[in-house]
């Protein structure tokens, strides 16, 4: 009894773990489509409503679920007093602290962290252009993240099965 108890515990925790590995690769290309609305709502503050980068960020941020809002948000935070870091610096640490409660990769990371140079440095037209070409390059990742998804999603939630039912054969 005891032996079937734990056959059953081991195959749950594997299966658990491939479907918890599988919802990574399916969450990583919807946080990239929310981050390029994201881009494209400061898009828009930057062009029509000629808010302050802090305030525009922090709109954002209320508008976009987690954890993109986590991302401009803390921006914001940073740029506001007491803090009074830069857009850059703010934008950065931001990336830095809550980068790791999403889906999204190293690629996607780097194009915010390019996109943080430009930002609140230089005037309208080209920090609009800066941020097209992020959401280009963000477009080009989701494309790959989808492809991904498609590929990898279905065979992380077979193989952590499969694994738990090996482990299992072999102890037994």
């Amino acid at each position: 009894m005891v032996k079937i108890f734990g056959a059953v515990l081991v195959i749950a925790a594997a299966t658990i773990a491939g479907w918890v590995q599988a919802r990574q690769y399916a969450n990583r290309p919807n946080q990239i489509r929310r981050l390029i609305h994201a881009l494209k709502r400061l898009e828009t503050e930057i062009m029509y409503g000629f808010t302050p980068l802090p305030d525009a960020l922090e709109r954002i941020g209320e508008q976009s679920g987690e954890p993109i809002r986590r991302i401009f948000g803390g921006a914001a935070e940073q740029m506001n007093p007491p803090l009074n870091r830069t857009a850059q610096d703010g934008l950065q640490h931001a990336i830095e602290t809550g980068w790791r409660f999403t889906a999204m990769k190293t690629a996607e990371r780097d194009v915010l962290k390019e996109l943080s140079f430009t930002l609140g440095t230089s005037d309208r037209q080209d920090q609009l252009g800066h941020i097209a070409t992020a959401i280009r390059q963000l477009e080009s990742e989701e494309a790959a993240a989808r492809e991904e998804q498609g590929r990898y999603e279905k065979m992380f939630k077979s193989l952590g099965l499969l694994c738990g039912a090996f482990i299992v054969i072999l102890f037994y």
